[in-house]
């Protein structure tokens, strides 16, 4: 068989396309076998990828240096993103939505040992004695009594009951205190008339998983916060960062382990928008959508094409702030999708990275964070240990729901009425957020809690609001190891 016409076989059955003539001239210079074989081990692209040199060179040196398959191609696989058509929503959509939400958490609570025997709360209100009972609803009412106790309504689609959690209940009273409304949760307890006394709460909060680890060596790098058109846009800071991943400066040691970055998220907020907050005009050095996005265009085509881009949106892209938010605007972003290593998500989107022969890669949930304003102000555990300044406090609260935004005015949603595309339906290996302009990176069980940094300077609006920004900083995991490092390009 033609050897240039095998390769090229091979390299659209992996969505890679190549010129005859670079077929032939990497037939001339390398071993077809060795190329061929590397291949086999390699995923299908998410996407199409057109070989250039410099692409093939970055992702097949090691495997022709060292004569086997040890090439690392990047493979990305949508998991979930919104794509819903917008329509006329009535009262009757809320009504659904919520209901949905109610079945998909309550199947995750089903799965707790000490729910399994759950009842509804009308077989629960039909008990005639003190018996003990279990059962699953939606938080409608919380307040403290005088006696120091806090009192739930709980409802479910029977009806509803009161829920009363006891100060010597020592671990339920404690997690009483971080409950906010329209969470959906399992008490048990002994049931009295049309209370229940209660002795345990619990959480949907995530299962015990592995923590997987890549048998590649290879690492994600993430970022959000650009605001590109905003006169605090961090130029300077950018650049430098562009001029690192793209392997141009350090040592050659360094630059071994920044050519392992095969992907990069960016999680909302891609430019500063227009009209996001009072008087931005003032701090804008971009005044249209479009040429912001353009000029975010010129920055993020300058990284190696070798590296996969998953971009989300944010609250000041140019989408409708109601979540999910959809993927960004062709009207306004179309230099954007011109990037031919982009992949574009909705707001919040689940992704799968890395996946492969034997692997199943890992799952990273994208959000870009605008509920977290709202918990921050209103879960006690978290105003009073940091604030803004400890989004994986807000982060681990969240995971912890099973859901992105579980209070009705904590957020604007879309209510869809087949199911909540908030609720955490299965634990991610990663969780990836930003909006604070913070980085913060923690461990929560078998998942990775990452907040991107940003890149731009504190605004008067951040000033007045009390937000101390830390910008510049890149957070990288080593997909091999799970190690994280954060680099700083910032003075």
């Amino acid at each position: 068989m033609n050897e240039p016409s095998e390769l090229i076989s091979a390299f659209i059955g992996k969505n890679m396309f190549v010129t005859p003539g670079f077929a032939e001239k990497v037939c001339r210079e390398n071993e077809t076998g060795t190329i061929l074989s590397a291949l086999a081990s390699v995923q299908r692209c998410a996407t199409p990828v057109l070989l250039n040199e410099e692409l093939f060179k970055s992702m097949f040196s090691a495997a022709l240096s060292a004569g086997k398959a040890s090439a690392c191609i990047p493979c990305v696989s949508i998991v979930e993103s919104y794509s819903e058509l917008p329509q006329k929503r009535e009262v009757a959509h809320f009504v659904r939505h919520y209901r949905a939400r109610y079945e998909s958490i309550k199947n995750v609570l089903m799965n707790r040992p000490d729910l399994q025997g759950s009842v509804s709360i009308k077989r629960a209100l039909e008990r005639k004695t003190m018996d003990r009972l279990s059962l699953i609803g939606m938080v409608l009412d919380k307040y403290e009594t005088k006696n120091g106790n806090f009192s739930l309504l709980l409802e479910d689609t029977t009806g509803t009951i009161r829920a009363v959690i006891k100060s010597d209940k020592k671990n339920a009273f404690t997690t009483a205190k971080e409950i906010t409304m329209d969470e959906v949760i399992g008490v048990t307890g002994s049931c009295n008339g049309n209370v229940i006394f209660v002795n345990d709460l619990i959480l949907p909060d995530l299962p015990i998983m592995e923590f997987k680890k890549c048998p590649e060596d290879v690492s994600v790098a993430f970022i959000s916060d650009m605001h590109v058109g905003s006169k605090m846009f961090l130029k300077d800071e950018f650049a430098k960062f562009i001029t690192w991943i793209n392997g141009d400066i350090g040592s050659e040691e360094q630059k071994s382990e920044i050519l392992k970055i095969k992907y990069l998220f960016i999680i909302g907020d891609l430019v500063d928008g227009i009209g996001i907050y009072p008087e931005q005009d003032n701090e804008l050095e971009i005044k249209d959508i479009i040429q912001q996005y353009d000029e975010c265009a010129k920055y993020l085509t300058q990284i190696r094409k070798d590296i996969t881009l998953i971009i989300c949106g944010g609250n000041h892209d140019a989408l409708r702030l109601s979540e999910p938010q959809p993927v960004l605007d062709k009207r306004y972003a179309q230099s954007i999708y011109s990037l031919p290593n982009a992949i574009f998500v909705s707001n919040p989107a689940t992704v799968n990275i890395h996946a492969g022969k034997g692997f199943p890669g890992f799952n990273v949930l994208m959000y870009h964070g605008y509920s977290f304003d709202y918990y921050i102000a209103n879960v006690e555990s978290i105003r009073l240990n940091g604030g803004y300044d400890r989004s994986d406090l807000v982060m681990k609260h969240l995971l912890q729901k099973r859901h992105l935004s579980p209070t009705h005015s904590s957020t604007l949603y879309i209510p869809d009425e087949k199911r909540d595309p908030l609720v955490i339906s299965k634990a991610p290996d990663f969780f990836i957020t930003g909006h604070i302009h913070k980085t913060s990176v923690c461990n929560y069980k078998s998942t990775t809690m990452i907040s991107g940094s940003c890149w731009q300077s504190k605004t008067a609006f951040q000033e007045k609001v009390g937000h101390n920004p830390e910008p510049a900083r890149v957070p990288i995991v080593n997909l091999k190891t799970r190690d994280i490092r954060i680099v700083k390009f910032a003075a």
